[in-house]
């Protein structure tokens, strides 16, 4: 059994239509999506439909929430709040209203068992849609913030940092980012989990596309951040 796991898209369709190419070409069984599907990107209404034609598992990410209610003072730091919010604005316009609102009642995480492996999948931690788990974090965080539930495998979203632990008998996998990865690779990112019928595997998988395509729409539009996002796409950092 193959599962992909993708997540974190934020309106990047040329990134999504490669990752979706990819993962039909590894023959997957089943995809999964962890979240923050339009928000901060030049194609959110063509990603949301994009999305939903796989006629699949969708979670909510803190960006979709964003795009329904808009972005509250006390979730990103001062300075960035208003403009946020325009980026949002601009986001809303470009969608139509039943998928906005659709997003606002996407559930929260994944629950998958298959050959006797168990998955637990969320966008940030099982009881937030903004807390911050970072690659770095110690052992016993990853317990604390993401073992609320019996699992073998555990898999968010969120940070746009890949990556795959092993400890204690746990599984925990950072999917990246399809459309916005921040680690420095300008490539998508997301997560395959292939269950034999007595073990298992876990890749981060990496996929090249046409990054000048989105940040030529981000040129062409008027996104009221596009250099901030032209500049994240072309180093895949956020700093």
């Amino acid at each position: 059994m193959k599962l992909a796991f993708i997540s974190d898209i934020h309106g990047n369709a040329h990134a999504l239509e490669a990752v979706l190419e990819d993962i039909e070409q590894k023959r997957a069984d089943k995809i999964f999506v962890l979240g923050d599907l339009c928000f901060r990107g030049p194609e959110p209404q063509r990603a949301y439909e994009m999305v939903m034609a796989l006629k699949t598992k969708v979670i909510k990410g803190n960006a979709d929430e964003w795009v329904y209610r808009g972005v509250s003072m006390n979730e990103v730091p001062e300075n960035a709040y208003e403009m946020m919010n325009r980026e949002r604005d601009w986001t809303v316009s470009r969608m139509e209203q039943n998928a906005v609102e659709s997003l606002h009642q996407l559930p929260e995480e994944v629950k998958y068992e298959y050959g006797g492996i168990k998955i637990h999948g969320f966008h940030a931690t099982p009881y937030s849609l903004l807390e911050n788990v970072p690659p770095d974090s110690e052992n016993s965080k990853l317990k604390e913030k993401l073992m609320q539930e019996d699992a073998d495998i555990y898999l968010y979203a969120h940070i746009h940092l890949p990556f795959i632990r092993t400890f204690d008998g746990k599984t925990f996998v950072n999917l990246g980012s399809v459309g916005l990865p921040f680690d420095g690779i300008a490539k998508a990112s997301y997560a395959m989990v292939e269950i034999g019928d007595h073990d298992y595997q876990v890749s981060n998988v990496r996929v090249s596309y046409d990054v000048r395509k989105t940040i030529g729409l981000f040129e062409a539009s008027d996104y009221p951040n596009k250099d901030k996002l032209i500049d994240i796409l072309t180093r895949a950092k956020n700093d």
